[in-house]
C-alpha cells in the first residue's frame, strides 16, 4: 500500500481585515440602541440589558486581535451586523468554489502539478453554501480535474478529516494525488449580536496537495492519523433545510453558532492531548521528538494548555505557532494556516502534530515527518 505525503498548501486570504477596535465599535453601537429601545422592559426587570464588549476583553478572552472577512460593511454596520454577501446566479461560479480555486492553485504550483495530475478532489468545511451539486464538483470542473470529488463536514476538524481521508483513498489505490481544500466563511453563521461569541470567527481558504510519497520527493509524509468523535451539544447550529418545515423557529438564535466556551475548554482539551499522546504512544515517538505542534486555531488559552499536556513543559516559542491573533479562528482551515506559514525551517526527519478539534466533539490528528 502506498504511503501517502503532503506535497503543496495554499492560502487565500480576503482583502477585508477588521480590528477589534473596530468590531467592537459597531457592537457597542448596537448594544446601545438595544438598551435605549427597551428601556421599560429592562427597568421592569423582564429583559436584560445588554453589556458592552471591549478590545480587551477580546484579546484575553481568546487571543484574538483581527480577522480577514469576505465583506466587511454590513459587519461594522450597527444596523446590519453581518456580512453582505449577495446571491449567484447558477451561471457563475459560486464564492466558495472561486475561493477554493485561488488557494488551490497556490497549492498546486507548490507540488508542481496541474489539474490533469490530480484523481480527486475533497471540499472539507464547517458550513457549505448549498447542499447540491457539491462544491467540491464544481472545483473539480473549474480547475479541470478528473477522478472523483466530494464534500464532507466534520466542524472544525474537516480539514484534519479530509487529510485522512486522502491519504486513504491513496493506500486504497483509488487515487494518486488528491486536493483538498477548505473554504470557510465563518462569518455568515456568526452572530454577532452576541458579546461572547462576536469576535470569534473570521474567513479564509486553505489547500493541500496530498499524493502518494512514492510517486513525489520532498514535502511531509503522513506518518500516522488518528480521528475521534464525542457527540456533545456545547458547540452547536441548527440551521438546515428542515427549518422551512417549522416557521416558529426561523429566527431562533441557534440557528447560528452558539456554544458553551467553558465547557468546551474543559472537555476538549484533555481529550486533544490523550488522542495525540496516544498516538505517539502507538508509533512509538516520545514527545521529546517532536519539533512543532501545529495546533487548531481557536483560543489561544486552549492552545498553550494542549502543547503543554502533550510536550510536558512550556512550549517554546514557534514549537506550537499561533495565527489566530492575525486570522481569528478559521474553523478547519486554522491548523492547516499554521502548517501552511511555519513548517519550510523544519529538516528532514523532523516530526510533527497537524491537530484539529471542534463541534461534534471531533478531534483529527495527522503525524508528519519532513522528507
Amino acid at each position: 500500500m502506498d504511503q501517502a505525503a503532503i506535497t503543496g498548501t495554499g492560502l487565500f486570504t480576503p482583502p477585508n481585515a477588521i480590528s477589534n477596535e473596530e468590531l467592537v465599535a459597531a457592537f457597542n453601537h448596537y448594544v446601545d440602541r438595544y438598551n435605549t429601545d427597551h428601556q421599560a422592559e429592562i427597568e421592569a426587570g423582564t429583559q436584560a440589558a445588554l453589556t458592552h464588549s471591549s478590545p480587551e476583553f477580546i484579546a484575553k478572552a481568546s487571543g484574538i486581535k483581527s480577522r480577514f472577512v469576505v465583506d466587511k460593511s454590513g459587519i461594522i454596520d450597527p444596523a446590519r451586523l453581518k456580512p453582505y454577501i449577495p446571491e449567484r446566479s447558477n451561471e457563475e461560479q459560486s464564492i466558495q468554489c472561486e475561493m477554493a480555486v485561488d488557494a488551490a492553485k497556490q497549492a498546486m504550483r507548490a507540488a508542481q502539478c496541474d489539474g490533469s495530475d490530480i484523481d480527486a478532489v475533497i471540499v472539507a468545511c464547517s458550513n457549505l453554501q448549498r447542499p447540491y451539486p457539491a462544491i467540491a464538483i464544481e472545483v473539480q470542473s473549474a480547475l479541470g480535474i478528473g477522478g472523483y470529488a466530494f464534500d464532507m463536514n466534520v466542524a472544525c476538524s474537516s480539514a484534519t478529516f479530509g487529510i485522512a481521508q486522502a491519504a486513504g483513498a491513496i493506500r486504497d489505490g483509488l487515487a494518486r494525488r488528491v486536493l483538498m481544500v477548505n473554504p470557510e466563511i465563518c462569518s455568515g453563521h456568526l452572530n454577532f449580536e452576541d458579546r461572547d461569541s462576536h469576535f470569534i470567527f473570521g474567513d479564509v481558504c486553505t489547500a493541500v496537495i496530498i499524493e502518494s510519497a512514492d510517486a513525489s520527493s520532498g514535502g511531509y509524509l503522513i506518518r500516522s492519523t488518528k480521528l475521534k468523535t464525542m457527540f456533545s451539544n456545547n458547540i452547536r447550529n441548527n440551521f438546515g433545510f428542515l427549518n422551512r418545515a417549522d416557521e416558529s423557529g426561523v429566527g431562533s438564535k441557534d440557528k447560528l453558532f452558539i456554544q458553551e466556551g467553558r465547557k468546551v475548554f474543559k472537555e476538549v482539551c484533555p481529550a486533544v492531548a490523550e488522542l495525540i499522546t496516544s498516538q505517539l504512544a502507538a508509533t512509538n515517538i516520545p514527545s521529546t521528538d517532536l519539533k512543532r505542534l501545529w495546533l487548531h486555531q481557536a483560543n489561544l488559552n486552549m492552545n498553550e494548555l494542549i502543547a503543554r499536556k502533550v510536550l510536558g513543559r512550556d512550549p517554546e516559542a514557534g514549537e506550537a505557532p499561533v495565527i489566530l491573533d492575525e486570522y481569528a479562528n478559521t474553523s478547519s482551515a486554522g491548523s492547516i494556516i499554521a502548517f501552511h506559514k511555519h513548517h519550510a525551517d523544519l529538516n528532514a526527519g523532523d516530526l510533527g502534530i497537524l491537530c484539529s478539534f471542534g463541534a461534534g466533539y471531533s478531534i483529527g490528528s495527522v503525524l508528519l515527518e519532513k522528507r
